[in-house]
């Protein structure tokens, strides 16, 4: 084992197993929570480290195949949110779980902007976590998030914006205000829509959402504070209006995207974070977008 992960040939036997051959497998990385390998050229192999994870990453595998109609089943000329599906699942030990997933095609947002088209994309991927029933994704096992307070959020992220001029960061001289807490029922939620989760074509086509694990049911302004921190402020609003959701909803987004980008980076910078700098900085200025 390597830092709670696994050996080569503890992954190697696991691809055999899956496959019925040997394949090629290739470390991506490895964190706090998985341990990811490319195997061949089409799959994708994730185990994971804990069993927290492994229990997130068993509702995961059910929750993509419930949300793929619903986001990737596309039609001419508008084909759908890639969602990966799963070709083997098991535990590569004792109560820890890992996957076997067909790759998708693009290349993340981090280094392709996201088009026109590709907005069309991300609001119906927006559109179709909205329309899927909450009971039957809470009976799924996806836990329950209340929304978080706009006055307690804005009040850390003033405090980190002190910090931050303090130390010379170029950021707002003061958080803008914002009244009134979530607008509209809670729905099904990826949680996690930061750059990397996004693949993106070479004509700016949304071509997958990776990393479903953090899917909650929940306050629908925090999956366009992951946009607003992934393709900017003004295009996560657009999103937002376009999938359905009330302005309300797109406005408190982008608000939450402001006051986490000031209180992430302010944590980064004074120790307790340990998120790149430049992508700190990045998420930031596209979160504060006009």
């Amino acid at each position: 084992m390597s830092d709670g992960g696994p050996e080569r040939g503890a992954v190697e036997r696991l691809v055999r197993e899956a496959f019925g051959e040997r394949l090629d497998a290739r470390l991506v990385g490895e964190g706090g929570e998985h341990s990811t390998w490319w195997v061949g050229d089409r799959y994708v192999l994730r185990l994971a480290l804990d069993a927290d994870t492994s229990r997130r990453q068993r509702v995961e595998l059910a929750l993509r195949d419930a949300v793929r109609p619903r986001v990737g089943a596309g039609t001419p000329g508008a084909p759908g949110v890639g969602v990966a599906e799963s070709v083997a699942a098991g535990e590569w030990a004792p109560g820890l779980a890992y996957t076997v997933d067909v790759r998708l095609p693009g290349t993340s947002a981090e280094l392709r902007d996201v088009s026109s088209a590709g907005e069309r994309d991300l609001a119906r991927l927006l559109s179709g976590l909205r329309s899927a029933p909450v009971e039957e994704a809470a009976a799924l096992g996806l836990p329950r998030e209340p929304p978080r307070s706009l006055a307690s959020v804005r009040e850390d992220a003033a405090r980190a914006a002190g910090l931050l001029r303090g130390g010379g960061e170029p950021v707002a001289a003061e958080p803008p205000r914002a009244d009134g807490e979530a607008a509209g029922g809670p729905v099904v939620l990826h949680r996690d829509l930061k750059g990397e989760h996004l693949l993106v074509d070479g004509l700016g086509r949304v071509s997958g959402v990776l990393d479903w694990t953090d899917a909650a049911v929940g306050d629908p302004a925090e999956d366009v504070a992951g946009l607003a921190i992934s393709v900017g402020a003004p295009a996560a609003a657009r999103i937002a209006v376009a999938a359905g959701h009330a302005a309300e909803v797109a406005a408190r987004g982008v608000l939450l995207a402001r006051y986490d980008t000031l209180v992430r980076l302010a944590d980064r910078l004074h120790g307790t974070d340990d998120s790149p700098v430049p992508l700190l900085r990045a998420q930031l200025r596209r979160a504060w977008r006009d």
